[in-house]
């Protein structure tokens, strides 16, 4: 098969593709491949590749032979190196799968490499120090967001159509902006973390994928929620597969849109053009839109003061944890100016203080999980501004304490962490783009707790009214001359 045949499938296109008897798992791999080779070198977005194992036996899997990359964080692959992005963690090589990752061999997709991360996924942008900045294929020099950069970048230039994304703070939906893919937060316990932990980041991170169509991001979400043995909590099944509620109509919802972030950072003209658009696109679809006031319920400065408990407490124990597991020191020859001094702000972070960081997640759970008895979902922008150039967001980073740079997170990503906080389902939707540049602007909707499935529906039919799948960047595998 030749890249430019490759990468006008999507993976569920692929999979039946290869049940059909078609093509062959080694085609699509060595087409991955090939696409990998052509667009990596401008956009950084792959850290290394290794032969594929092989998978389930063609059509004996619902994904079987799809290639497929996971993030340097996150997921576990036996004798594969991961190494969180950070010269701290050089060279560590996992000893088992991840319960994920199972999930992902159980349905049938080829792993055969991992992409970028900021260290530790400790930001918005993936410019570590370790791998270098990753690229966003629609302008190379603007960020490919993060923390699942290299993910997004992977994924829009055509080297695989899906794959591995975590967020904890917007970390799979802002690449998904960024880059002009689909990208959904599931619900907090919708998929395990084991075995290694119970919950992430005090529950905050969550496991997903980026995707070009709905129905691939369906189809992943299908085959690896679900709890395993020693999960602290789950989130209950779904009524019906999301591939089946993707062909359902999501009838006439009340959607309460957002257009100014909680904290005070004022929406960017070209993402609030981009908003009326998709306002007015919604309406013509027969949903009630109208602006909606969503108490986040906490203040602002005491949201974020949260936050950086739960995040930099939580990260000074897997800082340490790694120190003692290599015999490195911990200071500026292993980790960036801003993980150091999350690290140091960690290590002052108490008990108590702990305890009350997970009240105020609390109560902006409650909070917003009232909102959804007035609307069935809430749209705001993805992000308020488009993608940033590179080496913007790290400006005057090193002078920031460990509450500084959280405040930096949650200022320019505004409209994303609530619902990690919330544990709410929340998708990135790419149904238009800036009219100037050209560039995609994602929209976020959200839904209440376990109801990934009306995010769905509704993502459908905006794929079908407005798609987006055509649209590629400058960068795009597909482009190659020779095929």
């Amino acid at each position: 098969m030749r890249v430019a045949e490759y990468v006008r499938f999507d993976a569920v296109g692929l999979a039946e593709l290869v049940a059909d008897g078609q093509v062959t798992p080694a085609d699509l791999e060595t087409a991955a491949r090939e696409a990998a080779e052509a667009v990596n070198p401008h956009i950084n977005a792959i850290v290394e590749t290794w032969p594929a194992d092989d998978g389930p036996a063609p059509g004996s899997a619902p994904l079987a032979g799809v290639p497929f990359l996971v993030k340097d964080i996150g997921v576990t692959m036996a004798g594969r190196r991961l190494e969180l992005g950070s010269r701290l963690a050089a060279g560590n090589t996992a000893r088992a799968d991840s319960f994920l990752m199972r999930r992902f061999r159980r349905a049938g997709l080829v792993t055969f490499g991992r992409t970028t991360t900021p260290e530790m996924a400790y930001s918005i942008t993936t410019e570590p120090v370790l791998y270098g900045p990753t690229r966003n294929p629609w302008d190379l020099e603007r960020s490919a967001g993060g923390s699942s950069g290299g993910a997004g970048a992977a994924v829009a230039a055509g080297v695989v159509p899906i794959a591995h994304a975590t967020d904890a703070a917007g970390s799979l939906r802002i690449p998904a902006a960024y880059n002009g893919l689909f990208g959904l937060k599931p619900t907090r316990g919708r998929i395990s973390m084991g075995p290694d932990a119970d919950e992430v980041f005090s529950g905050l991170a969550v496991q997903g994928g980026v995707s070009r169509t709905v129905r691939d991001s369906a189809a992943l979400l299908d085959q690896i929620r679900g709890p395993e043995p020693g999960d602290p909590y789950f989130a209950q099944e779904p009524h019906r597969p999301y591939t089946q509620e993707i062909t359902r109509s999501p009838g006439p919802l009340r959607i309460g849109v957002l257009p100014q972030a909680w904290g005070g950072r004022r929406t960017a003209a070209p993402v609030a053009e981009a908003l009326a658009r998709a306002v007015r696109l919604l309406e013509s679809l027969g949903h009630h839109v109208e602006e909606a006031e969503v108490g986040l319920g906490a203040g602002w400065e005491e949201f974020v003061l949260a936050n950086a408990r739960l995040m930099a407490a939580n990260l000074a124990a897997s800082v340490d944890e790694l120190a003692a597991a290599f015999g490195r020191p911990i200071d500026d020859s292993t980790l960036e100016s801003e993980t150091l001094a999350g690290y140091r702000y960690g290590q002052q972070v108490s008990g108590a203080q702990l305890v009350a960081a997970l009240a105020i997640r609390n109560r902006v759970a409650r909070s917003l999980a009232g909102s959804f008895d007035a609307y069935d979902v809430l749209l705001t922008p993805t992000v308020p501004e488009l993608p940033m150039p590179l080496g913007a967001y790290a400006e005057g980073g090193d002078a920031l304490d460990g509450l500084g740079w959280i405040d930096r997170l949650n200022d320019r990503s505004p409209f994303t962490m609530a619902f990690n906080a919330a544990g709410t389902p929340a998708m990135s939707v790419p149904v238009t783009a800036d009219a100037a540049t050209g560039l995609p602007v994602g929209m976020q909707f959200a839904a209440g707790y376990g109801r990934e499935g009306r995010l769905f529906r509704l993502a459908a039919q905006l794929e079908q009214a407005s798609p987006w799948s055509d649209r590629t960047p400058a960068v795009w595998a597909g482009n190659r001359t020779d095929g």
